[in-house]
């Protein structure tokens, strides 16, 4: 279910979650980004028994107090396509190249979205929970 929820950061590590669809994700980077956050991360989660893969964005600042910003959104397995966010924050650059490496997903409009830790004919994706070495 999309939604904003507050959170107990000693409990759960952030402030707010935000469940969003792939096709409002850029909006919702976009207030992150105008609120002055920076991007600490970006990894993915194979919820396989639901046939979704989710891809988990972290935020920060630090500049007033620690606040910290989950964004989330879920796709099909059998089409993990998101918005790439580097045209906002050029740092995700090497974390979406990541993601796509372990979890298969496609961050549609990356500038470069080659294998970053595999090789490059690599054709698995190691952290899918039916990844079979």
């Amino acid at each position: 279910m999309n939604g904003v929820m507050e959170r107990d950061y000693n409990v759960h590590g952030y402030h707010l979650d935000a469940q969003v669809s792939p096709a409002q994700l850029l909006d919702a980077v976009a207030i992150i980004d105008d609120a002055g956050f920076f991007i600490e991360s970006i990894t993915g989660v194979d919820w396989i028994k639901e046939d979704q893969l989710e891809v988990i964005y972290d935020f920060s600042r630090y500049d007033f107090d620690l606040c910290r910003v989950v964004i989330r959104t879920r796709v099909p397995r059998s089409k993990p396509v998101v918005p790439t966010i580097t045209g906002m924050y050029a740092g995700a650059n090497w974390h979406e190249r990541e993601t796509h490496d372990f979890f298969g997903i496609k961050f549609e409009g990356h500038p470069n979205l080659i294998p970053l830790l595999l090789p490059e004919d690599a054709d698995f994706h190691p952290l899918l929970k039916d990844f079979k070495a």
